[in-house]
């Protein structure tokens, strides 16, 4: 079924054992039901008589355990009737069967303004950004089906819609972990199968290093993600909110990935690593630190030089922090084969700020319902 592109999708209730296990395994998605649904390959008892080994079912293959240790199941219900509801949700999920849509006439705005994104942004990128609070500001009624939500959690990745096109949203929340590297590459295949676009939130500072990562296989969890990331062949959008450092750029789609856009938040900044960083390695390999170098880091890691460069696409006004001006025509151009598409901004809607000049393609003006907005004729 997998070679023919069938969606599976297991719900368990009760007891997965032996070769039961790959079932749910082997499927898409999978559900699980709190201290009442367990997979194991192995049962309590035969694992006594195997190994001398005394364990309970819910420590040998439980919900918490496969949720948010193993990343076997992905969602956790806390009982069978909550696993349906997690269950439809998921078929909601599957763009299936894909097909050509037109463009959404009616979406439902964030349940909170996008203004209060200026308050989350900061400028001391040391400061953990809230990421769920970004992704409410931005998605259609707030409404956002996170995957995988207790394994891997430095990495977010779910469902949701932007202006009613349905988008797969993969946001840093935290270092890059080797979990968090596997939840990912899970995801954007699963995004990649489905024909579902795909928006990376950027605020990485890179994979996690040292004796314990590198032990876990941290290199091979990461080039799991990499690999992931380039070979999708879906359209793929990526906003720098944060820091934009190391491999992690690769890992979220960076430049080199070829994002058909990538936007900076006037706060964001990218780089190999970070100025102090840069200045200590320079150190401990025996030469000695340029006075200023940290200055001229810190000053070409800016938003403006690299857009001033083409680097990004556009340093992006926090009140339009995602695909914003070219929603539409982006999503509707979701097709595989498609090579090219219309920029059409039109309103920008929620986001729609007369006051205020934004980067766009020299074209002649045509107006919104809020009375103007630029409007480019082709990419």
């Amino acid at each position: 079924m997998s070679s023919q592109g069938i969606p599976q999708i297991s719900v368990v209730m009760g007891l997965c054992t032996a070769g039961g296990a790959y079932v749910p395994a082997m499927s898409d998605e999978n559900i699980i039901v709190e201290k009442q649904g367990h997979i194991f390959l192995a049962g309590p008892p035969l694992v006594k008589a195997a190994t001398g080994e005394e364990v309970s079912a819910e420590e040998l293959g439980g919900g918490t355990l496969h949720t948010a240790v193993s990343g076997v199941s992905d969602y956790l219900a806390v009982d069978d009737a909550h696993a349906i509801v997690l269950a439809r949700r998921c078929i909601s999920n599957l763009n299936w069967p894909r097909k050509a849509e037109p463009p959404a006439t009616t979406y439902t705005e964030p349940l909170y303004p996008a203004s209060e994104l200026l308050g989350i942004a900061s400028t001391n990128l040391r400061k953990p950004l809230p990421i769920h609070e970004v992704i409410a500001r931005i998605v259609d009624g707030s409404h956002f089906a996170e995957f995988k939500r207790d394994f891997g959690p430095t990495l977010v990745t779910g469902f949701a819609q932007i202006y009613g096109y349905k988008v797969g949203i993969v946001a840093n929340n935290g270092i890059l972990f080797g979990s968090s590297a596997q939840k990912g590459a899970h995801f954007i295949e699963l995004c990649a199968q489905r024909g579902i676009p795909l928006v990376f939130l950027q605020n990485i500072s890179g994979f996690m290093v040292g004796a314990q990562a590198e032990r876990e296989g941290i290199a091979k969890h990461g080039a799991k993600l990499v690999t992931a990331v380039a070979c999708a062949d879906v359209p793929k959008l990526t906003v720098v909110v944060g820091g934009s450092y190391g491999a992690g750029n690769y890992g979220m789609c960076g430049r080199a990935y070829s994002p058909r856009f990538l936007w900076m938040w006037p706060n964001a900044r990218i780089g190999v690593m970070g100025s102090e960083q840069l200045t200590k390695v320079m150190e401990t390999v025996g030469q000695k630190a340029d006075p200023e170098l940290r200055d001229r880091i810190e000053r070409e890691s800016d938003a403006v030089f690299s857009s001033a460069r083409l680097w990004v696409s556009f340093v992006s006004f926090m009140q339009q922090p995602l695909v914003i001006s070219s929603a539409r025509a982006f999503y509707s151009s979701a097709s595989r084969t498609v090579q090219y598409f219309q920029f059409n901004s039109g309103c920008l809607g929620r986001w729609c700020d007369p006051t205020t000049t934004y980067p766009t393609i020299s074209r002649p003006r045509a107006p919104c319902r809020h009375g103007w907005q630029e409007r480019g004729e082709a990419w």
